[in-house]
């Protein structure tokens, strides 16, 4: 069990599609323990059970909130005196701005994208390193529109460009202290975020044809991979951005 005497936070838990649950869950199997956030009261019926499975507390945390995610890490605190990770998996733009043109984003929409699926990584970190007393890993999503355009990912591609390289940053602020900050950059995941993307369908369709593999990537691969960079196995790596795309950013034509 290589997360044994491990403990940690997963944010972000809306229901059982949630990478942060596969993140939560794939930690839970390798013997760590986790608390989960949920934005707020709407989830409680699917995030409360599944919880419950692996044994772990639940607090809510509205990250666009100092308050709330003050009142969030207390909570941690009233209950563990230090953590040793911290999983990432918080992301939000309007409907409006996935979909169209990215040149008619609103500034309303730009500010609400980054601010929710970007800066919440630096307040969040800035929180848990605190609790960090013997260094720890910090581990966020991402996905490959940071990088190339993607139709109607749009402000969040940018949001995502930005969130890998607060990741650099942040792993060169926190490296002294001996926690490591690492980007996951996962394939399409049918989750609850993602349906949000117009033409979603159309773009695992494509994924599944062209990707190495021959498919899409699942969640658990995804947890799988985020219990590795919070587990000691991991030690040497900070500031990267991983992917587990089933090999789709590899390829050219």
């Amino acid at each position: 069990m290589i997360l044994k005497n491990k403990r940690g936070i997963v944010l972000g838990l809306a229901n059982a599609h949630s990478i942060s649950w596969a993140c939560g869950e794939a930690i839970n199997n390798l013997g760590g323990e986790v608390i989960f956030s949920y934005l707020d009261d709407r989830f409680l019926k699917w995030v409360a059970p599944l919880a419950d499975k692996i044994n772990a507390k639940y607090f809510p945390l509205d990250v666009s909130k100092d308050s709330s995610i003050d009142e969030f890490f207390k909570s941690v605190g009233n209950i563990w005196d230090s953590i040793d990770f911290m999983v990432h998996a918080v992301a939000f733009a309007k409907t409006t701005d996935l979909d169209g043109r990215f040149i008619d984003t609103s500034r309303d929409g730009f500010s609400i994208a980054l601010d929710i699926s970007t800066y919440s990584l630096v307040a969040t970190s800035k929180r848990a390193a605190n609790l960090m007393k013997s260094g720890g890993s910090i581990v966020t999503l991402t996905y490959y529109g940071s990088e190339k355009v993607v139709p109607n990912y749009n402000v969040m591609g940018v949001a995502k460009s930005a969130l890998e390289a607060s990741t650099r940053y942040l792993a060169a602020d926190l490296g002294p202290d001996n926690i490591r900050v690492n980007a996951i950059s996962a394939g399409p995941i049918n989750t609850l975020s993602a349906r949000g993307i117009t033409g979603f369908s159309k773009i695992l369709h494509h994924v599944a044809i062209k990707a190495p593999l021959r498919r899409n990537v699942n969640a658990s691969e995804v947890g799988n991979a985020a219990a590795f960079l919070v587990s000691d196995l991991s030690t040497g790596i900070t500031g990267e951005t991983i992917y587990v795309d089933c090999g789709y950013n590899i390829m050219g034509v």
